[in-house]
């Protein structure tokens, strides 16, 4: 009886320590500790042995298994910590991590429609600085210093001379003293003011355009500008030029659209008018050219500008602008 118990104990301890994976732990488990398994039997067979051998052998049985029990228990779990070290593949059984698909942010996909549009026309994208000096900014557009019109742009002063700039119009005469005429542009890009609201950012977007060669008058600026808003909008989307005040352009108009929202019938929105601004335009200030070395005898041209957050938002029905800079995953997946 003690010789078979010492043979049944080396026997499993050598199978155990040779055993290579966990499938193979597994079948001598079941081998010596299963129903059918080779101490299950000796304790079945107990009864068979002289009756004063029969506590003593049951005694050293059940020890056995029991140390066996922990033996396997330990084998697994070196197995198991070993695989998980040595792995390097990918475990097909985890879950997919799905891989989300960003998109362009809406102002980005407004001001790249509008540029398709003024490139259709034949206009070039002109670009300029976003720290700019006073005399691009103010003085070379016909706003010296002490002009009333600087009080309407809330300025960031960088220091005396340097701004950041309030409009993207600099771009007007820095590409008209490198250029001479015929001259078609648009130039997007930031701009800065104080102003905070929902329809106002202390930065914003903007994207400027410009014509000038002989003969540019009046009418050629609505043709422009009447296809632009139907090509951005639609066919019926009514639009009226109402007369206003720039200091670079002379005369100058508003371009009012028809509301979106209420179609006309007055709105918190509009104001209830039933018009709603959407961008500044006018014939380029003679004194414009003078400071750029144009002939003004010669040439004639229009000048216009249009904030893309305003066009956005009236695209996509938005009532505040300050949704555009929330980063509210919510709101920008819809575009």
């Amino acid at each position: 009886m003690q010789n078979n118990i010492i043979d049944i104990e080396k026997q499993a301890l050598e199978s155990i320590e040779q055993a290579g994976n966990s499938e193979q732990l597994e079948q001598l488990s079941i081998k010596y500790l299963g129903r059918k398994g080779v101490l299950t039997g000796f304790l079945r067979n107990i009864s068979a042995l002289p009756e004063d051998q029969r506590p003593s052998a049951g005694k050293r049985a059940n020890i056995l298994k029991g140390k066996l029990e922990k033996v396997f228990k330990n084998a697994f779990s070196k197995l198991e910590s070993v695989d998980g070290k040595d792995f390097t593949g990918i475990d097909v059984t985890l879950p997919g991590r799905p891989a989300q698909r960003g998109s362009l942010h809406p102002i980005t996909q407004v001001a790249n429609e509008i540029c398709d549009i003024f490139l259709r026309l034949g206009f070039d994208i002109a670009e300029s600085p976003e720290v700019e000096t006073d005399y691009y900014n103010f003085e070379a557009l016909n706003i010296p210093k002490y002009h009333p019109a600087r009080d309407m742009q809330d300025t960031f002063y960088v220091s005396e001379n340097i701004v950041l700039r309030t409009h993207t119009s600099p771009s007007q005469p820095r590409v008209m003293e490198e250029t001479k005429p015929p001259v078609r542009i648009i130039s997007p890009g930031k701009v800065f003011r104080c102003d905070s609201d929902v329809t106002h950012t202390p930065m914003f977007y903007q994207i400027e355009g410009l014509m000038v060669d002989k003969n540019i008058s009046f009418g050629d600026l609505k043709g422009i500008l009447t296809t632009f808003i139907h090509q951005f909008f639609d066919k019926q989307t009514s639009l009226r030029f109402r007369p206003s005040f720039f200091p670079f352009t002379e005369p100058s108009a508003e371009v009012d659209i028809r509301c979106v929202m209420c179609k006309g019938k007055g709105c918190r929105i509009c104001s209830k008018t039933g018009w709603l601004e959407i961008l500044g335009s006018g014939m380029v200030h003679p004194a414009v050219f003078e400071n750029v070395g144009y002939d003004i005898e010669k040439y004639t041209g229009f000048a216009f500008g249009v904030g893309i957050e305003r066009m956005a938002m009236l695209k996509y029905g938005i009532d505040d602008i300050r949704k555009f800079y929330e980063n509210d995953i919510r709101f920008l997946r819809q575009f």
